[in-house]
């Protein structure tokens, strides 16, 4: 229930619709003659509410606390015992529409999974990320990054695949049934920097200690917070995606499926 609910939720209050539905409500009341003023105060705020996300640098401001609370991995020479990365950067349903691997702006996470694989021969490589269709009716992304290791450069007899889950929780629960993890290994987390925190949280949660391997930043740093977008659909396309986690931050606070509300490297490590 909560994986449909939360998608329907998602879809009201994701900046660009709501902002969206406001002025379009605006407008038709216009045109029926309705609630004048408040149809006039709707499409005041929806347009002026989209210039301002669109070109302000409103959406690097919610993404820099998300980007910058986890450092980026520095080798120390220690052993790795595995590599987990999380899906949401497989276009499944363009991959079998063409036939050929889909990703989306969160395609570094491949090709992290691809180089750490490589720079560390001897960790164990899992992949986990099920399929994000109400329906079910798509392929897994788990198993696209099956059919295309070849092509990823992946060692398909060291690749350990979750296919089963839907969101964060489920990645961090059905990866630790898989994996077993015990005490004293470094696992190795690989995910979108933005997304890092709340992943953190629920891994600790599944009782797996991991360490941080942020990939996919939005930002380039600080000075973003000062920059305005030339394009409108960039602060848009940004905001929609931070905003989207800091309310799944508060949601999965809620729902106890975390238990830090905002999960920092000094956070209280799993009990193994």
């Amino acid at each position: 229930m909560f994986f449909p609910l939360s998608k329907l939720i998602f879809f009201l209050i994701t900046p660009s619709n709501f902002l969206i539905l406001i002025t379009s409500a605006g407008l038709f009341l216009l045109l029926v003659g309705r609630l004048r003023r408040t149809a006039l105060n709707f499409v005041l705020v929806g347009t002026i509410g989209l210039a301002a996300a669109g070109f302000t640098p409103l959406a690097a401001w919610l993404a820099l606390p998300l980007e910058n609370r986890f450092p980026q991995f520095v080798d120390d020479g220690e052993p790795v015992t595995g590599i987990i990365v999380l899906g949401g950067g497989v276009e499944t349903g363009l991959t079998v529409d063409r036939r050929q691997i889909g990703m989306n702006d969160a395609g570094e996470r491949q090709v992290a999974m691809a180089d750490l694989a490589r720079r560390y021969p001897a960790s164990r490589v899992v992949f986990s990320g099920g399929s994000g269709s109400l329906s079910g009716d798509r392929i897994s992304e788990a198993e696209v990054i099956s059919r295309y290791a070849d092509v990823l450069g992946l060692p398909r007899t060291r690749l350990i695949l979750e296919d089963r889950s839907r969101n964060t929780r489920e990645n961090a629960a059905f990866t630790a049934d898989k994996i077993q993890p015990k005490a004293g290994e470094r696992w190795l987390l690989v995910t979108s920097a933005w997304h890092m925190p709340r992943a953190i949280g629920c891994f600790r949660k599944a009782g797996i200690a991991v360490i941080a391997y942020p990939v996919d930043y939005r930002t380039g740093g600080v000075a973003d917070a000062a920059r305005f977008n030339s394009f409108a659909s960039t602060g848009l396309l940004l905001l929609d995606l931070v905003a989207k986690e800091w309310v799944g931050l508060l949601a999965y606070r809620l729902t106890s499926y975390i238990d830090e509300g905002f999960p920092s490297p000094s956070g209280g490590s799993p009990s193994l």
